[in-house]
């Protein structure tokens, strides 16, 4: 379930003529800002920017930038984009970064939908004038490269069906080619980039009745290089994304120091999503709230956005 909470009845005009006030003149009411933009959805704020772009002639992300800064300009700018062109500019940011980040990319292709995952390449096609596995390819290489552009050309089933004697088959080839490491790695890329995410799970469902433990749990033990981390990403994102995410959080918020563009892509892709799951199992695991938890490492404005898309009021 989603945290956001926002109205049926708005008017984009109206909306469009208080972040008018909020920016213009000499400084920005940010809370007017967060107001409006962390109570509207997707299409919401489309209409607000095709609204604010017919009155006052200018585009209200690009005055958004100029008016804001930091971490807080950061997510503002990624909620108001069109969700495609969100996931498009997360894995071009991640692109840069691709010795750090290719979890991002992986992450992008294991959660998405295909028919969601082909418009955000098409979403990056006409922000960058190349193509998401273009720009991908040039920065990986070996099976590492093989994966993350595998994962993201596929157009996976999507339905429901379960072949079981497929599943135990290929649970077994994960498992040996996973503990020698070597001569069926193109395997595992051919399982996780081809097969439906239902025939995935029931693969690695069986695979922990078979082998006494799940295939993510061994990846972590055994994960020694890049393709096997990005290997274990992916499984957990098919598996499990709300576990997936929650861990995600748990990093971000635990570790030394806190990852910022991490907690902003988690609530920002999710709030309209599933945050509301994320957020019980987060709990559930942490003995915290996670409107708390970020409390206690974010601050400002900043701060205040993201507990507005967690649901949290102030």
């Amino acid at each position: 379930m989603a945290t956001l909470v926002a109205p049926s009845n708005h008017s984009p005009k109206e909306d469009a003529d208080v972040l008018w006030k909020a920016v213009k003149g000499w400084g920005t009411d940010e809370s007017a800002i967060i107001a409006i933009m962390g109570h509207r959805n997707a299409a919401q704020r489309q209409q607000i920017r095709q609204a604010y772009h017919d009155i006052y002639q200018e585009d209200l992300i690009k005055r958004i930038e100029s008016e804001l800064s930091g971490n807080f300009e950061k997510a503002m700018y990624r909620w108001i984009l069109e969700p495609a062109d969100r996931y498009a500019v997360l894995a071009n940011v991640a692109i840069k970064n691709l010795n750090s980040d290719y979890h991002v990319i992986v992450e992008i292709a294991s959660v998405l939908k295909p028919e969601e995952l082909l418009v955000v390449r098409r979403a990056y096609h006409n922000r960058y004038k190349h193509s998401l596995e273009e720009h991908v390819a040039a920065h990986t290489s070996g099976y590492l490269r093989q994966l993350v552009v595998g994962l993201l050309s596929s157009f996976r089933y999507d339905g429901d069906e379960i072949n079981p004697i497929l599943a135990k088959i290929e649970a077994d080839i994960l498992h040996e080619a996973i503990k020698n490491k070597k001569g069926k790695l193109d395997e595992v890329i051919r399982i996780l980039t081809t097969r439906s995410k239902t025939q995935l799970k029931a693969t690695f469902n069986r695979y922990r009745d078979d082998y006494g433990y799940s295939l993510s749990k061994k990846l972590l033990n055994d994960a020694s290089d890049d393709f096997l981390k990005a290997v274990h990403a992916a499984i957990r994102c098919i598996d499990d994304h709300h576990k997936y995410y929650e861990k995600v959080l748990r990093n971000v918020l635990q570790g030394v120091g806190t990852d910022e563009d991490g907690l902003t892509r988690v609530v920002v892709t999710r709030a309209e999503k599933d945050l509301k799951d994320i957020k019980e199992l987060y709990y559930k695991r942490n003995s915290i709230h996670l409107e708390d938890a970020v409390a206690k490492e974010i601050s400002g404005d900043y701060k205040k956005f993201l507990l507005t898309l967690l649901g949290k009021e102030h």
